[in-house]
């Protein structure tokens, strides 16, 4: 079997796939508005918008060639071998070399097209406050947690499958589980570089969230308010927190842009969440997603010659890593279309929340103001939508908010 060809062949059909995708989503910009939804964008605006999506796919079109042709590149020309014969023997010395490589690699790509989408297209558009420093602090700390994370991942790859062997494929889905945990409880404080958080106001908003929360018995540790308009005229809102202790943080821009009532319907969304669990039972579903990833990782260290066939000596488990992401690539499409179908259900079911807590009208305005000030795409492809949508569409979730 040649190894090094079948990897080149995958590769290229992940490339294929998302560039299918990519097509189909430019295209889709042409359906025609759903009637609920024609309030939503002016005729201006809807114009505007059609031109912001044609820029949006055109260059997402080009970063997913880039992003297929490069790798192939660099497989081709066992550019991850060659570039780790530099370093000093060791195991970990070379593990070290192709993760850095790779993080290097797709740092800058990334990087080079989110410089076009976030200072360039976002710019043109209005929705950009970034500054130049800003997005190279921004780059230069997602490098960073990008390196830890893959240095770190696997290294414990590498370390397990060492002392353990076959088990690895439990072993290490049950500790990348944990690390997501850790991330996850992390994720405040990690957000809290390059942000300044304030505690939101007294006032009716503020007593109508603490109302809304503690009368199903969580108990809010803090309501903040994010200086996301340094970056974005976006809007967007989040709890933080395990269990029943929560933070609430809301963007800056979502403060100034809804009412009281519309703020506190996309929370009574978010309440629906809670109520029903729908994050621990992502997460276990995750666990399921996991156990697949760990699989395609024993494949990649229990065969040799996929990393014979690239100009290494034996196994190397910074290489392996690589192949994971191949590997996911693959398997992705069919697992996202069970995890993203869930995700709808949870979604509606949050929503008949909003309705319940009487905040049916503000949760439809809400929608439609976040659709706005955020582009949305208003009548996405149904491909796209069971591929890759975690959120029914914005029609869908009306109807159905209407129904309730």
């Amino acid at each position: 079997m040649n190894f090094k060809l079948t990897v080149i062949i995958l590769v290229v059909i992940i490339g294929v796939y998302q560039t299918v995708l990519n097509v189909v989503r430019q295209r889709s910009a042409n359906n025609p508005t759903p009637d609920n939804l024609s309030d939503v964008y002016d005729a201006e605006t809807y114009s505007r918008w059609k031109m912001y999506s044609a820029e949006y796919s055109k260059l997402s079109i080009l970063s997913g060639l880039v992003s297929c042709i490069i790798p192939i590149l660099l497989l081709v020309t066992n550019a991850y071998s060659l570039f780790a014969s530099i370093f000093p023997g060791g195991a970990f010395m070379q593990l070290f070399a192709v993760i850095l490589l790779e993080v290097v690699v797709s740092t800058v790509v990334s990087s080079v097209f989110s410089y076009i989408s976030t200072m360039k297209i976002e710019e043109k558009y209005g929705f950009n406050r970034s500054t130049k420093k800003t997005f190279i602090f921004d780059k230069i700390r997602e490098f960073i947690v990008e390196m830890v994370i893959s240095l770190g991942l696997s290294t414990l790859l590498w370390l397990l499958y060492t002392a353990l062997g076959d088990w690895l494929v439990l072993l290490f889905a049950v500790a990348v589980f944990i690390i997501v945990l850790a991330i996850t409880f992390l994720y405040p404080l990690l957000s809290r570089i390059g942000n300044t958080f304030t505690p939101l106001a007294d006032g009716d908003l503020k007593d109508s969230l603490m109302e809304l929360l503690t009368k199903h018995g969580y108990k809010v540790k803090a309501i903040e308010v994010m200086d996301a308009s340094r970056r974005t005229t976006k809007l967007n809102a989040y709890f933080t927190g395990f269990g029943k202790m929560k933070t609430i943080v809301l963007y800056d821009n979502l403060v100034n842009t809804m009412t009281t009532d519309e703020i506190c319907a996309v929370f009574a969304h978010e309440l629906g969440h809670g109520l029903h669990r729908d994050v621990i039972k992502s997460q276990l579903l995750n666990f399921g997603n996991l156990l697949i990833m760990s699989l395609i990782v024993w494949v990649t260290v229990k065969v040799p010659q996929l990393h014979t066939a690239f100009g290494f000596e034996g196994v190397n488990f910074g290489f392996a890593y690589v192949l994971l992401s191949v590997g996911l690539g693959v398997v992705q499409p069919f697992t996202s279309l069970v995890i993203n179908a869930r995700s709808r259900c949870a979604e509606y079911r949050a929503d008949k929340q909003s309705v319940e807590e009487g905040y049916k009208e503000p949760m439809v305005t809400a929608l439609k103001k976040l659709a706005r000030e955020n582009f949305a795409h208003l009548s996405p492809s149904r491909i796209n939508v069971l591929l890759e949508y975690s959120h029914p569409p914005l029609a869908e979730r009306i109807s159905a908010i209407e129904k309730n």
